[in-house]
């Protein structure tokens, strides 16, 4: 049996959105002029071009290859095990990563058509709640190799795993919200968020479990 139990329910709405996707590239491949945007600055401004291929191509390719990974990652972990008791959790995540894709998809495909799309108020606002709703579900994961918070300190201790993905969940709410409010800041303000809650990831997980593994030691 299959650690975390796919079936209709589960399933159906990141395969309807991939079939759409798909379908959608061959659109964008016979419409789209030879080079589309691919980039956007901190600005909302195109910094990076690629091939029309690429741009009808690439995102979908990656979500489906996203998509058969979080399926085949259980079955060959070595904690399989441990996914019966965060199954909810898992698809949750994994179906958010696609819907997330999807629409980051959209703003690509709407802007390489020519149609205004305010991509500086989309994207983090996108990424926010990405960040949001991870927080909420980042308590639920139980241990295993391949999603979570996996240093050496929250792989050597279930206790060290469970505190610091409780307090990760925390984290990653925070930083949602601070990403999300780049869509309403100033241009110049955009970079210092970006950066800030980056290393506020890292030291509030990273930098967290350490503290609490030498702790308990101690």
């Amino acid at each position: 049996m299959h650690p975390i139990k796919p079936n209709l329910k589960t399933e159906i709405l990141p395969t309807a959105l991939i079939i759409i996707m798909a379908v959608a590239s061959v659109y964008f491949y016979q419409t789209f002029p030879e080079t589309v945007p691919t980039h956007w600055n901190f600005q909302g401004e195109i910094d990076g071009w690629g091939s029309r291929a690429t741009g009808a191509f690439a995102i979908p390719t990656m979500t489906l290859f996203i998509y058969l990974l979080m399926l085949l990652l259980p079955l060959i972990d070595p904690k399989k095990q441990r996914y019966s008791q965060f199954t909810r959790a898992y698809h949750i995540i994994k179906n958010l990563l696609i819907v997330f894709m999807a629409l980051l998809y959209a703003t690509i495909g709407a802007s390489a058509l020519g149609y205004f799309i305010n991509v500086a108020m989309i994207i983090p606002m996108a990424i926010g709640i990405l960040f949001i709703v991870l927080g909420n579900y980042m308590g639920k994961i139980k241990p295993n190799w391949f999603m979570g918070i996996r240093t050496p300190w929250t792989m050597s201790s279930e206790s060290v795993w469970n505190k610091t993905h409780r307090m990760g969940g925390k984290v990653f709410i925070i930083s949602g919200i601070l990403l999300a409010s780049n869509a309403f800041l100033p241009a110049q303000w955009r970079n210092f968020i970006f950066i800030f809650t980056i290393l506020f990831i890292l030291i509030g997980t990273i930098g967290y479990s350490y503290l609490v593994y030498q702790n308990e030691k101690k």
